[in-house]
């Protein structure tokens, strides 16, 4: 084995989660707690693709309502509107504030959408042993993990207007029960994909180059 091109755990150290210290350890199996900070130390995330999948499922079956019910509620002269993501989109659209519309519908529809289809993605090729361009996926999973917290800016443009938009009997404006599912959506989303361990992708190139499992 060349030291130049053998990875951390082949050399047999650890990183700490925590602290990012790294630990030689002569027991990977039990590798025990980390001298500096006391956390437990993992080769990799524990239960990682258990944990993605539970948190995948969880956030498809809350997708479906964020669409489905009223994310708003417009109260104007005794009219009730109830709007849904994809109607508040189409009302931007038709009153010509396109920008306002490709931004609701990027950070809102898009985005979630995209996110979990990558995730399932991920998780199945980590699955499958697939050793197709490691690098396009981690470049893939990071690309995920940093733009999925976007998706938050359709609640944040909701949580403005419910607080300006107070006009009493001429117009007033309510989250709708979409708003709750949105934000789990895109809260269980980013836990997700913390929980999804990239280094898994490796692994199978690394079974393969060894020529044995690594452990």
């Amino acid at each position: 084995m060349n030291p130049r091109t053998a990875t951390a755990r082949q050399l047999g150290l650890m990183s700490c989660h925590d602290c990012r210290l790294l630990i030689e350890t002569r027991n990977p199996q039990a590798p025990g707690r980390c001298p500096r900070c006391g956390a437990h130390l993992h080769s990799r995330k524990p239960n990682s693709l258990t944990r993605v999948w539970a948190l995948i499922l969880a956030a498809i079956i809350l997708y479906i309502p964020a669409n489905i019910l009223p994310i708003t509620i417009t109260s104007t002269l005794g009219v009730k509107q109830k709007d849904t993501i994809l109607s508040g989109v189409i009302f931007f659209f038709q009153t010509g504030s396109w920008e306002i519309a490709a931004v609701i519908f990027i950070a809102s529809v898009f985005v979630p959408f995209a996110k979990l289809m990558i995730l399932i993605y991920l998780s199945l090729s980590v699955q499958f042993r697939s050793t197709w361009r490691p690098k396009d996926r981690t470049a893939l999973y990071r690309l995920t993990e940093s733009v999925g917290r976007w998706s938050m800016v359709d609640i944040y443009v909701l949580t403005i207007l419910v607080a300006l938009v107070k006009l009493g009997a001429i117009a007033t404006i309510e989250a709708g029960p979409a708003a709750i599912y949105f934000a789990s959506v895109v809260v269980i989303t980013m836990f997700a994909a913390e929980s999804f361990d990239p280094r898994l992708i490796w692994d199978v190139i690394e079974e393969d180059y060894d020529g044995q499992p690594s452990g």
